[in-house]
């Protein structure tokens, strides 16, 4: 890899009704055995400026907090990104958790293959009995081609083979993409997408997060489906991504290998 500092970079936007799973996403870090040689730190961005993440979150010199105007994900995420220190970005949104090993994997998928420029993996619904629940639709695990995402999220209406909240980036791949999309939602969906579109990415078939399912969470609500506003964001996010996909010849390769 490139000679940056061996850090995973997780990024987690706050809003106030998910403060309370912060401490569960702590954990799932702390959690986390690293290959010899690398750490992570985690950047916590309010969406807002209240100060309350500096009361709910341990002194921990790994975590740094942010905060800002509130402009939504998108734009907490983005901010966040000014602090980035490490090589790889992961993103861990405040109610979920990571698994024991998903960023050793997401390391060891970069190192292996050195064209990538992104990785996913599978998913465990996290119920709010304590359950979890799988999903049976799941791709091979390997390396997925450029524009796989697209091309499968345009031919099942605007749903991708694999889900955002567990993408890993390279920074420089994430700058020069412009950070997360400015939109009131779906904006990790336009980064895959786009990411995808320049890019070869992978798949790791174990699973990599505890996607916590709950009343208050952003994409279960009636406005994330708002016919007008939604189709409006599925457009943009198509029509970036192709067009990132038309200004890059095929064959030629974004990411320089090691």
């Amino acid at each position: 890899m490139e000679n940056l500092t061996q850090l995973v970079s997780v990024i987690t936007p706050v809003h106030a009704p998910s403060i309370e799973y912060l401490a569960g996403a702590y954990q799932s870090l702390v959690r986390q055995e690293m290959p010899d040689g690398w750490d992570w730190q985690w950047l916590v961005q309010e969406d807002g400026q209240t100060g309350a993440l500096a009361r709910v979150l341990p002194d921990d010199p790994r975590i740094s907090l942010g905060g800002g105007r509130p402009g939504g994900p998108g734009v907490a995420r983005t901010l966040a990104l000014s602090r980035v220190s490490g090589q790889l970005v992961k993103v861990l949104d405040a109610d979920d958790q990571l698994t024991p090993g998903a960023l050793a994997r997401d390391i060891a998928a970069f190192d292996a293959h050195p064209r990538i420029g992104w990785t996913t993996s599978r998913v465990l619904d996290l119920m709010p009995d304590g359950s979890t629940v799988g999903w049976d639709k799941d791709p091979e695990g390997g390396t997925v081609a450029r524009g796989d995402v697209l091309s499968v999220w345009q031919a099942n209406g605007y749903r991708a083979q694999v889900h955002p909240a567990t993408l890993c980036i390279r920074h420089d791949l994430l700058l020069a993409l412009g950070g997360w999309m400015a939109l009131p939602a779906s904006e990790d969906t336009g980064l895959l997408l786009a990411a995808s579109a320049v890019s070869e990415g992978y798949f790791t078939r174990e699973h990599g997060l505890l996607y916590r399912k709950w009343p208050g969470q952003v994409t279960s609500q009636a406005a994330h489906r708002e016919p007008i506003e939604y189709e409006g964001r599925m457009k943009i996010i198509e029509a970036r991504a192709v067009a990132l996909a038309s200004m890059l010849p095929e064959g030629l390769p974004l990411i320089r290998s090691a």
